[in-house]
């Protein structure tokens, strides 16, 4: 079928709409028909020189849409089902079987490239020439998308489909790492590093799960405002002509003595997470969501009191899970997530890119149904 999506064609390039031949589902696959979608970093990835992802590409991995159309063998979703999209996994690998999907064998091939060699002509443009349209299996920055029903989690008909994209990483990352990865329990003590999308996430969740004190550290004084109304109890908006290091350490150690439990970094810079980890108390956590920037020089004794530094990966999740989990706690006014979203038509996607990188947006939403 014919659709229309945003596609990447040079990494220094603006996106360009174009219209694209779409292939119909194949074995275990279904054809979504996009409502909304979120811009997230990740989306930034293909951008940078170096990176495996082939051009041209469409991205989007945070959509949420209407199932149209089933492939052959698909079982476990119907036609008309409302559904948040989310990474792909191959199901039967052992961190799969686990209930580690995040952690799957062929991860980085079947999310972060964005075409498969077995499958190079799921969508072509207008001349015919082959476009990438599975990254993180599902390509949804367009007005459709043909990802495998594993993918996909089934959602209930009355919520704002345009507002749920986000549940499938973003959120599902931040507060996944509270949920799955780190020590945040009722009467403990968190500090969240970068307060965007998933820095937001995890301070909602930490607030649901009843730690005492949530820390968030932002350099964007409206966020801070926004992370306090969405269950922070302190911010630290850090000095930019002071040691970032140092004074983190120390308005930590003020509120908490000792320090934290647990903290996360969404951010990757490499001051702000060795901050973090001189903030955590003995045997405290540190979550990282996100890639270091530059090489990561931590000091001798550092981890000598028990302190533990771990990667997560979409916050360890089970989608479909740790979803229906979030989409309850939005039901009871605890996970307000549209608080941090602004909507753009598809064509201002570039517009909504350039909102996300400057901090002016922190969740951009596409809306591939609505015009400019």
């Amino acid at each position: 079928m014919k659709i229309r999506a945003a596609v990447l064609r040079e990494r220094h390039t603006p996106f360009t709409i174009e219209e694209v031949e779409l292939r119909e589902p194949g074995h275990g696959e279904i054809l979504v028909r996009i409502v909304g979608a979120g811009f997230c970093h990740t989306d930034v990835l293909p951008r940078r020189n170096g990176y495996r992802s082939v051009l041209p590409l469409v991205m989007g991995h945070e959509g949420a849409g209407v199932v149209e159309a089933l492939g052959p063998g698909v079982t476990d979703v119907e036609v008309g089902a409302h559904v948040v999209l989310s990474f792909d996994h191959c199901t039967h690998c052992a961190e799969c079987l686990a209930g580690h999907p995040a952690y799957c064998r062929d991860f980085w091939q079947r999310n972060l490239v964005g075409r498969s060699d077995s499958d190079p002509l799921r969508a072509v443009d207008a001349a015919g020439e082959p476009i990438g349209a599975q990254w993180f299996g599902q390509s949804s920055f367009a007005t459709h998308a043909v990802t495998a029903s594993s993918n996909v989690v089934p959602v209930p008909e009355d919520c704002p489909l345009e507002l749920l994209g986000a549940l499938g990483c973003g959120a599902l990352t931040g507060a996944g790492a509270v949920f799955n990865v780190l020590p945040v329990e009722p009467g403990s003590t968190f500090a969240i590093f970068g307060a965007g999308a998933v820095g937001l996430s995890a301070v909602m969740a930490a607030a649901a799960v009843g730690a005492t004190r949530i820390i968030v550290v932002d350099r964007h004084r409206s966020r801070l405002d926004l992370a306090l109304e969405m269950g922070a109890t302190d911010v630290i908006h850090p000095d930019p002509e002071a040691d970032i290091r140092r004074e983190i350490r120390r308005e930590i150690r003020s509120l908490t003595g000792l320090g934290v439990h647990a903290a996360l970094d969404t951010t990757g810079v490499s001051a702000l997470i060795t901050g973090a980890i001189e903030s955590l108390r003995p045997r405290g956590v540190l979550g990282l969501v996100t890639a270091v920037a530059d090489d990561l020089v931590l000091p001798g004794d550092v981890l000598a009191t028990g302190r533990t530094v771990v990667g997560i990966l979409e916050g360890d999740a089970v989608p479909r899970v740790d979803i229906p989990r979030l989409l309850d706690l939005w039901r009871a006014g605890r996970f307000p997530i549209e608080r941090m979203m602004t909507t753009y038509p598809l064509s201002d996607i570039n517009a909504a890119e350039a909102d996300a990188a400057s901090g002016t947006t922190i969740k951009p939403v596409l809306i591939p149904g609505e015009a400019a």
